[in-house]
């Protein structure tokens, strides 16, 4: 579930307009300014199950400020991936820049960035903006089996992206094709792990969600391997799991976590999350990213 650490600012009874007061205007602008902030660089999902919209939706779970750098426009339901729209590589990086040349980021996340281009044009961004942690979500997949990154795309994120990321958080499927081999069980996503570390991220978290007993991830840093076990959810398919959940990590990064305990937290907030989720349309079913509400 979302942590429960009050965030570093003021809340806001009243909208500033209704105050009347210049000075609390002042006061409870400056407050806002330490609000914790996380952006996430990825496609936009019409049926708001996942990309910008379920990263966005947990981000406010974390109370965590989200930005959005759009790489596509996707035409998407439920039921699967109709139709996308990627947009021009320059105006990508003219997001990014527009957000942390003024708004700043305490943590990055990356989602489905399409083509080739776009990943070279994410990961200079990204060169140019050192210092926040970047959790890289390897999107080639959605959950119907749609294509979300070109081929000709995965040679540059290795290449470029992967070496700037402070966690890549591949899935069975995702961990096989960049470690070249079959992930099927516990034993291969730790072979998998290392393989991908190999690559140049600082950590390698193998998402387990897919396996037939059990929904084990295993998180590698080059020394250490650590298993975060959880038992299966059983219940109907569901959609955006994985942006979800490499969301809830970007911000409990922003939010000053060590990365194992931000692992945790989303990792539980997710499982809950799937627990409540909501049949909106007629195939799979979207999460409940605030679990509390009714």
């Amino acid at each position: 579930m979302a942590p429960q650490t009050p965030l570093r600012s003021e809340r806001l009874g009243k909208p500033v307009a209704l105050l009347g007061n210049a000075r609390s205007a002042r006061r409870i602008l400056h407050g806002s300014m330490t609000v914790p902030k996380a952006l996430t660089i990825a496609g936009s999902d019409s049926g708001g199950g996942a990309g910008i919209q379920a990263d966005l939706k947990t981000f406010s779970a974390f109370e965590v400020f989200g930005m959005s750098a759009v790489t596509a426009v996707t035409a998407q339901n439920s039921l699967g991936v109709l139709g996308v729209l990627d947009l021009p590589p320059e105006f990508v990086g003219r997001q990014i820049d527009a957000v942390l040349e003024d708004l700043g980021a305490d943590a990055i996340k990356t989602g489905m960035l399409a083509t080739k281009d776009i990943v070279g044009t994410v990961a200079g961004r990204l060169r140019a903006h050192r210092g926040a942690p970047v959790v890289v979500d390897p999107v080639m997949i959605a959950s119907s089996g749609d294509p979300l990154l070109q081929p000709g795309a995965r040679d540059v994120l290795v290449r470029e992206l992967l070496p700037l990321a402070t966690l890549v958080t591949p899935n069975l499927m995702e961990a096989g094709v960049l470690a070249d081999m079959a992930v099927d069980s516990e034993a291969d996503m730790t072979e998998a792990a290392r393989r991908i570390a190999a690559l140049g991220p600082r950590h390698v978290l193998v998402k387990g969600g897919h396996l037939k007993d059990a929904a084990t991830d295993v998180l590698w840093d080059g020394r250490t391997l650590t298993r975060f076990p959880a038992p299966r959810v059983e219940g109907p398919a569901t959609h955006g799991t994985g942006c979800t959940y490499s969301a809830a990590i970007a911000a409990g990064l922003a939010r000053g976590r060590a990365l194992i305990e931000a692992i945790t937290e989303a990792k539980a907030y997710v499982t809950v999350a799937i627990r409540g989720a909501i049949q909106a349309g007629r195939g799979a079913a979207a999460l409940r990213h605030f679990p509390g509400a009714r």
